[in-house]
Formats: structure tokens, C-alpha cells, sequence
């Protein structure tokens, strides 16, 4: 058996991470990653009151931000390290960071990922040519199996987010973004471990000390809210976020946070799904739920940022596309736009081709019908139609509903909260 071995690390990294640490990893990782876009976007500033600018990490090649940290932690390895391998555990996006610059720099990679990791994100890793284990319910037991299997195999642990390298990595996207908009005076930035922000905060900061730094979390894992606040709010649950459901922040990046960040918001699954589906409809452009994040707080609290300047970090783009389907499916539902009428019909011919009769002239596209006899608590002459309708907006499905009615009719509306 290999002896493990531990990556070597610059001793300016042992306690702190401050803004030279951050430009030296932006000179390691220059031309490596991309320096991707960071744009105003006219039509979110326009409806939340705020001159909103978006950086597009999602445009990464693994489409995530992560690939900056990880490739700073892999250039700081020794030969030794290089010649042994490298182990990650990850739900997806650190996991195709490491492998996609492993192989680039010819280091073998072993990924660890834990049970219901979204498909895409296991096969993208894969197909970076890392060697995919998974194992764990959650990222928590990804990580012990993970340093277990690293120590037997003499294999250099590149963690998440708890590490120095790490954190200087991420903090090059604040670098990116006050350089090409210095006037900027808030940035949103989502929270699971904590690389992200602690990086991004310590850059920002240093840079701009007056700048106003805000860490998003969902809901279901407030893992650093209740680490900050002392609260003691539980973690539960499926999360669109999953990239930032993380149940114990990390050591370093909690002291971080303390000390550089000002505030930490959280925000509900209908507030992550209406930002996914908002940045497709206005952006054009693909982001997972953690990557909407930022945009979820302004969407739950837009009083905080109206008349800011606000940088949000479109943190990745690895979703699901069955997921994606389901997500802006709802959003049309709770829009108005994609509706579930039920309709009690007398069962005797002609009653439905009426009743679709009455939908069509009022202007609304039939989806779906589903006419129900037995399963059904209406009398035997009874029937129940379940009609799906698609409609422009809010008022116009009522316009629908009241026709419906008036021609004698009995329709209740299937609500989507």
C-alpha cells in the first residue's frame, strides 16, 4: 500500500486567505479558465428596481465556477502527489472540475459521489476520463468514504471548499467582476460548503471594504445560517439546490464568513424554481437551482436590493434536463399560463365536444383530457373531465373558467401554489 500523502501547501495559506492569495491563484489559473462574461441584465434590473448584473460561471466548459479552485489546488501539487493520484468527493459540479483538470494535467482522479446525485453530473465526470465511486446517502458519508478510500490508497484529497487553495481559487471571480464593474455595491453569492463566498468576500472586501456582501442558502439546509445566527433550523429534504445542500459548513469558510460577510438570506424551493425559470425565459441561458440562488433572494426580498448595484454569480448549469422540463413546467402552472380544469359532465353524448366547444371559443389551446366514470365520487350518470389548458396569462384562464360556468358548467381549478 502507497503511503498517503498530503498535498503540499504554501505556508501564506496555514491561517488566513487574503486578497494576495486571490491574485496569486488568478495568475495560476489565467488562460485555463474561462473569464467569463459579466453583463447587466435590462430586463431583471428593470422588474426588481436594481441594476442587476449577472456573471455567467455557468459558461465554464464543466459549466460551473468550481473548475477555478480545483485547478489551483491541482497545480499547488507536488510530483509525489501528481504520480499517486487525487480524490475528490463532490454531488457534481467540484467532481468534474477536478476530473476535467486532472486529465489535463495527467493526473488520475478518483470521484466520489453521493447516492442521487443528478445523472448528468455522474456521467459528465465520467466522461472527463475520472474514475467514478458512488457511495453515501449524503455528501457527509461521500466525504468519510472518500478520505477512508484516499488514505488506502495513497491518494491527495482535494476537498470541496474547507482549504485555503480552494478559496483563493473561487475568490477570482470577485476579481472579475469589480474589475469590469467597480461601482458595484452588493454581491449575492450562494452558500453550501463555503468556498464561494469565503473566497469572494476576502477579495471583495480587501478590494472594496464599503461593499456589501450577502450569502444565499436554501431553505432546506441552512447549514451556515444556523452556524452564523446560532439557529437551529433542521435539514431536510430534496432540494433543486442540490449543489448547495450541504449539512455542516467548513471550518475555515465559517471563520471566513464571520469575519467578511454581512448578511445570509434564505430561500424556498418556489423561489429557486420562479429564479431557474426567469433567467431561461429573460437570459436564454441554463442554470441549476444553487446557480440561481442569488436570484431567488432578490425575487423573495427585492425591498433589500431595490436601488443597488448587485453582482450575482450564475455559480453553474448542470441541471437535469427531466428536471428542467418539471421546473418550468410549474412556473407555467403557477403562472396561469398551464392549468388543470375539473368539469362534472352529465354522461350522455355531446356533453364533452360542448364543453370543448366553450374552451375553444374562449380562446384557450386544449392539452390534455382525461374523462373519468369510475374513479369518481359523482353520481353513475355522473362523469368527471380532467381538462390541461394553456392559457396567456392569469386573466385570461379566469376569463375561461367564467365561461365555462356560464354555459352551466361545474368546474373547480386545480391550484399550483
Amino acid at each position: 500500500m502507497t503511503a498517503h500523502i498530503e498535498p503540499a501547501i504554501p505556508p501564506a495559506f496555514q491561517s488566513e486567505v487574503g486578497l494576495a492569495d486571490v491574485e496569486r491563484a488568478a495568475d495560476v489559473i489565467r488562460g485555463a479558465v474561462v473569464e467569463t462574461d459579466f453583463d447587466a441584465s435590462r430586463t431583471l434590473s428593470s422588474l426588481f428596481g436594481a441594476e442587476i448584473w449577472l456573471k455567467f460561471e455557468n459558461l465554464q466548459f464543466t459549466a460551473s465556477f468550481k473548475e477555478r479552485g480545483a485547478l489551483h489546488k491541482l497545480m499547488s501539487l507536488d510530483r509525489a502527489c501528481c504520480s499517486a493520484g487525487v480524490i475528490a468527493m463532490s454531488a457534481g459540479n467540484h467532481a468534474q472540475g477536478v476530473a476535467y483538470h486532472a486529465r489535463r494535467l495527467g493526473i488520475k482522479a478518483t470521484i466520489v459521489m453521493p447516492e442521487g446525485t443528478p445523472f448528468v453530473k455522474i456521467e459528465n465526470t465520467r466522461q472527463h476520463g475520472a474514475e467514478v465511486i458512488v457511495a453515501g446517502t449524503t455528501l457527509e458519508e461521500a466525504a468519510d468514504f472518500a478520505a477512508k478510500y484516499g488514505r488506502e490508497h495513497g491518494l491527495a484529497l482535494i476537498h470541496p471548499y474547507d482549504d485555503p487553495l480552494i478559496i483563493a481559487g473561487q475568490g477570482t471571480v470577485a476579481l472579475e467582476m469589480l474589475k469590469a464593474v467597480p461601482a458595484l455595491d452588493t454581491l449575492l453569492v450562494p452558500i453550501g460548503g463555503g468556498g464561494l463566498i469565503s473566497g469572494m468576500a476576502v477579495a471583495a472586501k480587501a478590494l472594496k471594504p464599503g461593499i456589501r456582501i450577502v450569502g444565499v442558502q436554501a431553505e432546506l439546509y441552512p447549514s451556515m445560517f444556523n452556524a452564523i445566527y446560532g439557529s437551529n433550523l433542521p435539514m431536510r429534504g430534496d432540494t433543486l439546490a442540490e449543489g448547495i445542500a450541504v449539512k455542516a459548513p467548513g471550518r475555515i469558510t465559517e471563520r471566513l464568513v464571520r469575519a467578511h460577510v454581512d448578511e445570509i438570506l434564505l430561500v424556498s424551493e418556489v423561489e429557486l424554481e420562479r429564479a431557474v425559470s426567469l433567467l431561461i425565459e429573460i437570459e436564454k441561458t441554463v442554470v441549476e437551482g444553487a446557480g440561481a440562488a442569488g436570484l431567488a433572494a432578490v425575487i423573495a426580498r427585492p425591498e433589500r436590493f431595490r436601488g443597488c448595484k448587485v453582482g450575482l454569480v450564475l455559480t453553474g448549469g448542470n441541471i437535469d434536463t427531466r428536471l428542467l422540463a418539471g421546473v418550468l413546467t410549474r412556473e407555467l402552472a403557477r403562472a396561469g399560463r398551464l392549468s388543470e380544469l375539473c368539469v362534472d359532465l352529465a354522461d350522455r353524448p355531446g356533453q364533452l365536444a360542448r364543453l370543448t366547444r366553450v374552451i375553444g371559443e374562449a380562446g384557450a389551446n386544449i392539452i390534455e383530457v382525461v374523462h373519468q366514470r369510475v374513479f369518481t365520487d359523482l353520481p353513475a350518470k355522473g362523469t368527471l373531465a380532467r381538462i390541461v389548458v394553456e392559457t396567456r396569462d392569469r386573466r385570461h384562464l379566469e376569463e375561461t373558467v367564467a365561461s365555462i360556468r356560464a354555459a352551466g358548467f361545474a368546474v373547480e381549478l386545480t391550484t399550483h401554489r
